[in-house]
């Protein structure tokens, strides 16, 4: 029976493990991997103390740093959440299953998918969902991104350094801060296509081709691409709590300004928790809080 079990490791989950562990809490860590959505992200300009690191850079300093603590980690993949009769956790995983006291979900969130014809078939195979992890692989080729967000423009932003061109295809307004949109203008080689959607991705063994259409202009284009990126946002990493904890309308983890959710002893952070804004700080934030407040709870509890 552990004092803790963290489900994540993100920013929120690792920074809740070492302040849980800086409290002599025995803690799980469980998670596939480190790093979570910082695997993706190329440029980092506003994590405080950092003018600039990359994403991978970052999260080697997180993993040091968990590391100078006694975390007991697993990697493995949760599957299900649930609370018995006495209070107590369980925790099952693809692998085992454990017990705790209390719970840190931290489990952030995944890319979402455009559900159009072609994906699920080229994904791997032309369809990327991180332009960091990718892009490389587009040396000189022409490639799509979809979304107007600062995720999809950064990615047209990066890729526009390393393919031939780069369509960005875009539903409606951005949603970007003005900045990135400054940058994506500077950027020669990006043609947006506004008010366009995904339809179909086409070709042999790999992407060549991709539909779109725009239904206010009732017409569509066919772009010859050999890549494309989806960045049209995210979804909670929450399937596993599903029965347990209540949910909010976007599926994230409803918590309260403590970090608590409508179950005692079970807490959220980062992206995968009811909050107004997504951000690396933030989500370190609120794992270090969720890690402090189930101390509190625990101390009340004995």
């Amino acid at each position: 029976m552990h004092d803790l079990i963290i489900i994540g490791g993100g920013p929120a989950g690792m920074t809740a493990a070492v302040y849980a562990a800086r409290k002599k809490m025995d803690v799980l860590l469980i998670t596939k991997e480190f790093g979570g959505q910082m695997m993706w992200t190329r440029e980092i300009e506003n994590y405080l103390g950092f003018q600039y690191i990359t994403g991978p850079e970052l999260i080697n300093k997180f993993e040091e740093h968990v590391k100078k603590f006694p975390v007991n980690t697993r990697y493995e993949e949760v599957i299900r959440l649930s609370v018995a009769e006495d209070g107590a956790f369980r925790v099952t995983t693809d692998q085992e299953k454990y017990q705790g006291k209390t719970v840190i979900i931290a489990s952030g969130k995944r890319p979402r998918r455009l559900g159009v014809p072609g994906e699920e078939e080229f994904t791997g195979r032309g369809v990327a969902y991180c332009a960091t992890c990718d892009g490389p692989l587009y040396a000189g080729k022409a490639v799509a991104v979809v979304g107007g967000g600062n995720s999809a423009l950064q990615a047209a932003i990066e890729l526009s350094g390393i393919a031939e061109k780069v369509y960005l295809v875009v539903r409606g307004a951005y949603k970007a801060d003005p900045v990135v949109v400054d940058k994506l203008e500077a950027a020669a080689n990006v043609e947006v296509l506004r008010g366009y959607t995904a339809r179909e991705i086409a070709g042999r063994d790999t992407v060549e081709r991709f539909r779109i259409d725009s239904k206010e202009r009732g017409e569509e284009k066919e772009l010859d691409v050999q890549g494309i990126f989806v960045e049209i946002g995210l979804d909670p990493n929450s399937e596993f709590a599903r029965e347990t904890v209540k949910l909010n309308r976007y599926n994230e983890i409803a918590v309260d300004c403590r970090a608590c959710s409508n179950i005692p002893g079970l807490f959220a952070a980062g992206d995968v928790a009811s909050g107004p804004d997504k951000q690396i700080i933030i989500a370190a934030g609120d794992g270090a809080k969720a890690a402090l407040v189930a101390y509190e709870y625990l101390l009340h509890r004995r």
